[in-house]
């Protein structure tokens, strides 16, 4: 089952791995609203639209990627470990390991993105910035090329049933599965 949302069909959580990758999209979307923001400021300082741009970015980070990383540590990687025999265990601690990155760097940009968001004239990090948007692509690019094709191939259907399920819960969605 799919929904529409803003126009565009996006998938159910009875196909959780195009969830996934529908995420990974929102994620690129909200880099380049970053990408923005940091051109932005400089010159209109924390403007309306500056302000509502950090609003959409910390609305993401905080709430949706944070089910995203949880949907991936506490679910699809151990049925990657478990489907790959353990192949995995180096894949998963890399992921893991950037997730932690990405969660650092987050909780330093966080707070000036805050005041931007509430009007105050803030400059960002650049640095922290650009390194937090870079790893995010490197990390999701090396997801949609190599973990999700992987997991097409090797998680059974009740793999996918119990990955569905666990995101909807977490999402406190009720699941529906496929008929």
């Amino acid at each position: 089952m799919k929904h529409a949302v803003l126009g565009k069909v996006a998938p159910s959580f009875d196909q959780p791995l195009e969830v996934l990758l529908a995420c990974h999209g929102r994620f690129e979307k909200q880099c380049a609203t970053l990408e923005k923001l940091l051109m932005h400021l400089p010159q209109h300082g924390s403007d309306p639209e500056a302000q509502q741009a950090a609003r959409n970015i910390l609305n993401y980070f905080d709430n949706a990627a944070v089910h995203h990383h949880d949907d991936e540590e506490r679910n699809l990687f151990p049925l990657l470990e478990r489907a790959g025999h353990g192949e995995w265990c180096d894949v998963v601690e890399l992921l893991t390991g950037e997730h932690d990155d990405l969660a650092q760097l987050w909780r330093a940009l966080r707070p000036p993105l805050q005041a931007v968001a509430e009007g105050e004239s803030v400059a960002l990090n650049v640095s922290h910035a650009e390194r937090f948007i870079a790893l995010n692509r490197s990390h999701i690019a090396f997801e949609n090329e190599r973990v999700l094709p992987l997991a097409r191939q090797i998680l059974s259907a009740a793999d996918l049933l119990t990955l569905g399920q666990a995101m909807a819960a977490r999402r406190g969605v009720t699941y529906i599965p496929p008929t």
